[in-house]
């Protein structure tokens, strides 16, 4: 999707009978019940065409054969070695087309004891760690959303973007390959380093930051809010605003925050519970700290930030007609705003795309065109 965002003419292959599984992953569905659609689906799928083949048929694979030999990249997430078993190993996956860009996304990565096994968000938010450092100490906590899928993708279209550079150079394509695995271990940050390097441990701590004092959730008198101090000077600033003693020795410097944590939160949340959000929101931005509030996910989407942002877009879908959905994260200066495509129907471009096939091949050889 994020290729597609970006202006690629991306084909999503699909099984003929149900397509891809997240088409059936719901509750919500919208739509009327015989053509009822998955918001889930909806959320992952703009800008793209569907065709539908059984890659383990003739027709499927020479429709994949025709693909791959027009294409620029070919995304493929199986598991290993399902791709040479369908006969699309990267050897002849090169043969048919050199210049091919292959991006794979396995679960647990290409080879090693445990490359075969099936990859899902969770499981391997837990596998990868994540999950130890989310959350409180004695109930590890997945993230809100599949992280590890999308920063695998994430990950994935970098890969994609250098690799399709480096062809400029060498003419040829190159395998690029991640995982949920090495995505999710590939954003450890500061906390991986806690272990490599200075051999402790991290686990989850609620909702403020393990090595920044203070950093994280606070109650006002009306709700959540949340204070990023990152630096000395910001300390006394933010000292100033709340009344406390920016010298006091049990919170004199960073290091001693972090140590007295609870003791600082205690007395900050004695003097934040006092006023509502807004004011403490006015005075901290008065003085250059970092604050927030935390949104429910209604009152992001109507935030004019966020639509000043382009971060909803407006699809027409053959089923329900005006949607709006989660918009591109990337914007291009001096660009004309993009128009997007909706999530498509199952094989709703089954004929387009095979009669382009033919086009480009000079031939209609009747697999479908």
């Amino acid at each position: 999707m994020m290729l597609g965002d970006l202006g690629a003419r991306v084909i999503k292959v699909e099984v003929p009978e149900h397509g891809d599984e997240s088409r059936g992953w719901g509750p919500p569905f919208i739509g009327p019940p015989e053509q009822a659609v998955s918001t889930y689906f909806l959320s992952a799928n703009r800008n793209k065409e569907s065709v539908t083949a059984d890659l383990k048929s003739p027709d499927g694979g020479h429709l994949l054969t025709r693909l791959v030999r027009h294409a620029d990249v070919l995304i493929e997430n199986f598991r290993s070695g399902v791709l040479d078993r369908l006969g699309f190993g990267m050897e002849r996956l090169h043969e048919l087309n050199p210049r091919l860009v292959v991006l794979s996304i396995t679960g647990f990565g290409p080879d090693g004891p445990e490359a075969g096994r099936a990859g899902y968000d969770q499981i391997a938010q837990g596998e990868a760690g994540l999950m130890s450092l989310t959350g409180e100490p004695d109930e590890p906590t997945k993230v809100g959303v599949p992280i590890a899928d999308l920063l695998a993708g994430v990950h994935g279209v970098a890969g994609v973007l250098a690799a399709l550079l480096e062809r400029e150079r060498t003419g040829r394509g190159r395998v690029v390959r991640t995982s949920l695995l090495s995505s999710v271990v590939g954003v450890h940050a500061f906390q991986g380093t806690r272990w490599t390097v200075a051999g402790e441990v991290p686990h989850g701590i609620g909702n403020h930051h393990p090595s920044i004092a203070p950093y994280g959730l606070f109650h006002a008198a009306d709700g959540f809010l949340q204070v990023a101090v990152g630096s000395e000077g910001q300390w006394r600033g933010f000292a100033a605003v709340v009344g406390l003693d920016p010298d006091e020795p049990r919170f004199a410097s960073n290091r001693l925050r972090v140590q007295h944590r609870a003791e600082l939160v205690v007395a900050v949340e004695e003097v934040l519970t006092t006023r509502p959000r807004d004011h403490w929101l006015a005075r901290l931005d008065e003085v250059g700290i970092a604050s927030g509030k935390v949104r429910t996910l209604d009152e992001v989407y109507t935030w004019e930030q966020t639509r000043s942002q382009g971060l909803l877009v407006e699809v027409e879908h053959p089923v329900l007609g005006t949607v709006q959905l989660p918009g591109p994260a990337v914007r291009f200066d001096g660009a004309a705003p993009r128009e997007h495509a909706a999530p498509p129907l199952l094989g709703e471009h089954d004929k387009s795309v095979r009669a382009w096939l033919d086009e480009l091949d000079g031939t209609d050889d009747g697999d479908g065109g």
